[in-house]
């Protein structure tokens, strides 16, 4: 999980894929985290995105860095409203909490990723696939 979310850190945004409809919709995402081990991601309840996800939980996330690999990373996406999920989200990037809170009355909502792999190429053929 530390390779995924070190990857995903170090090449943003990443890309965040749902369906809609039977169509794929993507979008970049920037904010992901590791809590009690698991990959977390959150998204504004408000967001089309989010309704995606409570309606087909399983999502892909791409993104490819600088030295030109790329990450897959797909699984099924658990809602997690926890207050300290929520404690923690604002702790790794307190920039949320001005797009998150009463005043604006946008609520976040935080997934992790259930039954995760990942995938990691490059142009050479390089692979490598594990658990996330």
């Amino acid at each position: 999980m530390s390779k995924a979310l070190d990857f995903l850190c170090s090449a943003r945004p990443f890309y965040y894929a749902t369906v809609e409809d039977g169509k794929p919709k993507v979008r970049p995402f920037g904010f992901c985290m590791e809590f009690e081990g698991k990959l977390y991601f959150g998204m504004g309840k408000h967001k089309k995105s989010f309704k995606q996800t409570i309606e087909n939980p399983y999502i892909e996330i791409c993104v490819c860095n600088s030295e030109n690999q790329w990450i897959r990373i797909s699984g099924k996406a658990v809602l997690d409203d926890r207050p300290e999920v929520m404690e923690k989200v604002f702790e790794v990037n307190p920039n949320l909490k001005m797009l998150y809170n009463e005043k604006t009355g946008n609520v976040l909502g935080n997934f992790y990723l259930e039954d995760g792999e990942a995938e990691i190429m490059d142009m050479k053929g390089n692979f490598e696939k594990f658990k996330v």
